[in-house]
C-alpha cells in the first residue's frame, strides 16, 4: 500500500494568536516580506518558477517563518542580489529591517 504526500503548509498556521499577529506588522508586514522574497528569488532575466507562483509560496507562511526567507542564521538581513534595483532594492532592504525586528520580537516573545 502506497502512502501519498501530505501538504505540510495546510497545517502550518498562517496568522499568529493576537496580539502577537497586530504587533509585527500584520497583513502589510506579510505581503512586504513576500514581495521582497519573490524580487529576490525571481530575476528580471526569468525563472523558473513564476513571481507570483514565489509570491504566494511565501506569503502561506507566518511572519515568523517569512523572516528566515530574508535573514542570515545570525539574524542579519542577507546580501540583496545585483539584479535588485530602485524601487525593489529598498522594498528589500527595508523588508530586510522589518525581518530582522520580527525575528527579535518573536523570539523576546518566545513565539516560533
Amino acid at each position: 500500500m502506497t502512502i501519498g504526500r501530505v501538504n505540510a503548509a495546510k497545517f502550518i498556521a498562517r496568522l499568529l494568536p493576537e496580539p502577537h499577529e497586530t504587533d509585527l506588522g500584520g497583513e502589510p508586514a506579510h505581503h512586504l516580506l513576500a514581495t521582497a522574497h519573490a524580487d529576490i528569488v525571481c530575476p528580471p532575466s526569468g525563472h523558473q518558477i513564476g513571481w507570483s507562483d514565489c509570491y504566494a509560496s511565501a506569503d502561506i507562511l507566518p511572519l515568523t517563518h517569512k523572516t528566515d526567507l530574508l535573514l542570515e542564521p545570525d539574524g542579519t538581513p542577507r546580501p540583496l542580489p545585483d539584479h535588485l534595483t530602485g524601487e525593489a532594492r529598498e522594498r528589500a532592504l527595508e523588508a530586510g529591517r522589518k525581518a530582522a525586528w520580527i525575528r527579535r520580537e518573536a523570539h523576546r516573545r518566545g513565539l516560533r
